[in-house]
């Protein structure tokens, strides 16, 4: 309950510093990827449909296939009549032509292949609407309560939804565990079929917003104007998500917002003891003492204007009592700006030491009385 409210209390914090922003779409949200921070919110858990934005989960499964070894970026994957017949965006596949996993990828990456993200999902699950059920699966997986996937691209079907949440959620988790779909995502302008097709890519701020990164862009008549904006600069990544605009063009500019307002007004920090951590006494165990650590919450989301003037203070526990476990509490490591407590970072024990048994207590007293003798 205490981390709970540490967690509110936190994201309450942050988002307070975003009062007065407005963007015009109805639907929107930025989040920073290391914490998971949400530092705006407007209408984020409204179900609305995502059009090609939908795609981020197709390349998630993918990255995860690969990842998981199902898959390489040099495997062949040959097209069906299905993904072939998929229209809106694409290109062009022809039944049974085969290209690999990674010009696929490209193609959904870039220009919002319909085609290659079909032939993707058959080729991960065996049909397109195995698929769906893992996307779907994966969705409850992250926490996405906002979310139906109907199919893998995004076209329009009864009870397709997601949220500006949901998304930044699937967008957090791509960027967070496959960094390297940046190759794909960064993409301005390439080519395939040895030069035959021109890729320009959908995302507009690859081009003209400095550090973009991705992700992906979606539009429908019913969905309008959608996107995952993904930039980084000095150290810090944000996902701005926005939905349901009315032209391309303020998609764009929502988004640029967004993530304008996020570098100016936040920095990450990572706490680190200024000196290091004594070890910590350890009474009857198998070794005399076990070395503290830090737990998870060393990275901070700060507002630029406390980030100046931090200060720490280290409280460590005077002993412990065997048996230790790996991440038994030893102390906390406590971070403060003027007279306000920012972070309270839990030190935990890095190792197991077990309690000495009666044999080993009798050995070592044994060898003290034989070393005192001599």
């Amino acid at each position: 309950m205490k981390k709970a409210l540490a967690l509110l209390g936190a994201v309450l914090v942050l988002t307070t510093g975003a009062r007065g922003l407005e963007v015009a779409a109805p639907s929107a949200l930025l989040m920073e990827k290391e914490t998971g921070s949400v530092l705006y919110a407007k209408d984020e858990h409204t179900k609305l449909e995502p059009a090609s934005v939908t795609k981020i989960m197709t390349i998630l499964l993918t990255m995860e296939a690969i990842s998981s070894g199902q898959l390489t970026y040099d495997t062949p994957v040959t097209a069906s009549a299905h993904a072939c017949s998929m229209g809106g965006s694409q290109i062009w596949l022809k039944e049974n032509e085969q290209m690999t996993v990674s010009d696929m990828l490209k193609a959904v990456c870039v220009v919002s292949a319909n085609d290659c993200a079909v032939a993707l999902a058959e080729q991960i699950a065996g049909s397109e609407e195995a698929f769906v059920e893992r996307m779907n699966e994966r969705a409850v997986q992250l926490g996405m309560t906002d979310t139906t996937f109907q199919n893998a691209t995004g076209l329009p079907a009864e009870n397709h939804v997601t949220s500006a949440h949901d998304i930044a959620l699937m967008s957090r988790e791509l960027i967070l565990k496959h960094p390297e779909i940046r190759q794909y995502t960064t993409i301005w302008m390439d080519t395939l079929r040895g030069g035959a097709s021109s890729l320009v890519n959908t995302n507009k701020l690859i081009r003209f917003y400095e550090g973009a990164t991705g992700l992906k862009t979606g539009s429908t008549d019913s969905a309008l104007y959608c996107l995952s904006a993904t930039a980084e600069r000095d150290g810090m990544e944000l996902i701005a998500v926005i939905m349901k605009d009315a032209t391309s063009a303020q998609r764009f500019e929502d988004a640029k917002t967004l993530l304008t307002h996020g570098f100016s007004t936040y920095t990450l920090k990572k706490a680190v003891p200024e000196t290091p951590l004594a070890p910590i006494p350890v009474v009857l165990g198998t070794q005399a003492t076990v070395q503290p650590v830090l737990g998870e919450g060393s990275t901070l989301l700060l507002e630029k204007s406390k980030a100046a003037d931090l200060r720490q203070a280290v409280t460590l526990i005077e002993s412990i009592d065997a048996p230790v476990e790996t991440g038994d509490p030893l102390g906390t490591l406590t971070v403060t700006a003027g007279e306000e407590i920012l972070a309270e970072i839990p030190l935990l024990a890095g190792e197991s030491i077990p309690k000495v048994t009666y044999r080993q207590m009798l050995l070592r007293l044994l060898k003290t009385a034989f070393l005192a003798e001599r």
